[in-house]
């Protein structure tokens, strides 16, 4: 049963219904004090509950009820609803317990799925106890394009498996370069969408300007350089899943915008003032500490909670460095593929020695640095100095360890604003050249290099 919690009878009514057709059953209630009661004689399957039952309309008896509600049936998920003007107070309903927000007027396919999600999580909970092998997990599970059998990724792997049936949104975490495009891979492919579109947007390399143009389209004319007609990635996503790697590099603007989108599951092509509307899938990935950014004020708190319902974080390669001879085999073996050499193959002694190796930038910087010693040495068994040779050149080297700044001393954003500064003065202002050495986008850096304030010629 769902308990409709809300004092105005047309919206219980409109809901009632609504569940109604789609095989909920439900029972609506008024006040807080009967609310109260339900769940305390019937815990109800999922609540959903509005933020106002006073003329003061201030939010405060929505969350008192939120918290009475959590200390009786604590198990019990709380969907809020909420005006777009008070996304606010959702957020501090958020950070009380509730599973999700939705605001008025909604959507009633998003609202279902939403219930359906919220529900089917219910249903799947981790087993905080259970120990699967990797075996196990490859027997219920489409994972063939992750390699590993660290404890900490097969619990990452056991988690992405559970949370794929459903349309949670998921956000994933990890340095750069440990897989994150992979899993959101994964997860599409193990959900019920697997057979609709999978579609990968790289935030960092879209420029503020572009950004409406880019996910939601454009009509010819719209605007002085639209010659014709353009797809955004939402609608060529529409059915399937969109992948928004990078979303800590979204300017506040566009944050706003894509709240928008996620929470209505609707937008607007530019040049064309129709809503369209949305059955889609969202995963986001980042290797910034978002809760950081949303305290510093540098990242929306309510788009925070809107990507998050389910958080992924991946281990580095150094938390795992058990999984680094698989990884190099793996790599080896699509080498002889590609390359046409059949006996390639890396000796013993070399796979201890990967295997110890400080690899900052995790998996890609493994698998560009066997694929370097496989093209350099050109021998069908490589050896450890057949990788020392190629680790000693690699751009992430040049920096020994003493030279850092002492803790404390420096902030994050000065030691980048430093990095750029000589990485500039290294290849002489040559910002494709910088940008592939600081492992960004063209379009990343230059908003690096316009927030600093770093000259340079946009030319080169």
């Amino acid at each position: 049963m769902i308990l409709i919690i809300d004092d105005d009878l047309a919206v219980r009514a409109s809901l009632g219904l609504l569940l109604k057709q789609a095989g909920y059953p439900t029972k609506g209630v008024a006040t807080p004090e009967d609310a109260l009661q339900v769940v305390r004689a019937t815990p109800p399957a999922l609540i959903l509950m509005d933020m106002n039952y006073s003329l003061d309309t201030s939010g405060n008896d929505g969350l008192q009820l939120l918290g009475q509600v959590k200390a009786v049936a604590p198990q019990v998920p709380v969907i809020l609803i909420t005006g777009w003007g008070s996304i606010t107070l959702a957020v501090e309903g958020i950070k009380a317990g509730a599973a999700e927000f939705v605001t008025k007027p909604w959507n009633n396919d998003s609202l279902l799925q939403t219930i359906r999600t919220i529900l089917s999580l219910q249903e799947r909970p981790a087993a905080a106890g259970a120990v699967l092998s990797r075996r196990d997990l490859d027997r219920q599970f489409n994972f063939r394009n992750i390699i590993g059998a660290d404890a900490q990724l097969l619990h990452v792997l056991r988690n992405v498996g559970q949370v794929a049936a459903t349309d949670a949104s998921v956000l994933i975490e990890g340095e750069s370069g440990t897989g994150k495009e992979l899993i959101a891979e994964a997860i599409h492919h193990n959900s019920h969408r697997r057979d609709k579109p999978f579609v990968k947007v790289n935030l960092g390399g879209i420029s503020a300007s572009l950004f409406e143009s880019e996910m939601f389209g454009h009509r010819r004319g719209a605007f002085t350089d639209a010659k014709t007609d353009r797809v955004g990635r939402f609608e060529l996503a529409n059915k399937g899943t969109i992948f928004l790697d990078e979303i800590g590099e979204l300017d506040m603007g566009s944050q706003v915008k894509l709240l928008r989108v996620l929470q209505d599951r609707t937008y607007e092509v530019l040049g064309d003032s129709r809503a369209r509307s949305l059955d889609i899938r969202v995963i986001c990935a980042t290797n910034r500490n978002l809760a950081e950014m949303v305290r510093e004020g540098r990242f929306r708190e309510d788009l925070y909670y809107r990507i998050n319902l389910i958080t992924v974080r991946l281990p580095a390669l150094r938390e795992r460095p058990d999984d680094i001879p698989l990884l190099v085999n793996h790599f080896v073996n699509n080498l002889r593929t590609t390359y046409n050499r059949p006996s390639l193959k890396v000796g013993t002694k070399a796979l201890h020695w990967l295997h110890e190796l400080p690899l900052a930038g995790n998996i890609r910087e493994l698998k560009n640095l066997v694929e370097r010693a496989v093209l350099v040495s050109g021998k069908d068994e490589l050896g450890p100095e057949d990788f020392q040779a190629q680790f000693t050149k690699a751009p992430v080297k040049a920096a020994a360890p003493g030279e850092l700044p002492p803790v404390g001393s420096m902030t994050l954003e000065e030691v980048e604003v430093q990095m750029i500064r000589k990485s500039m003065e290294f290849y002489a202002g040559n910002v494709s050249r910088v940008a592939k050495a600081l492992g960004l986008s063209r379009g990343a850096l230059y908003r690096r290099l316009e927030k600093y304030d770093i000259p340079f010629d946009a030319e080169k």
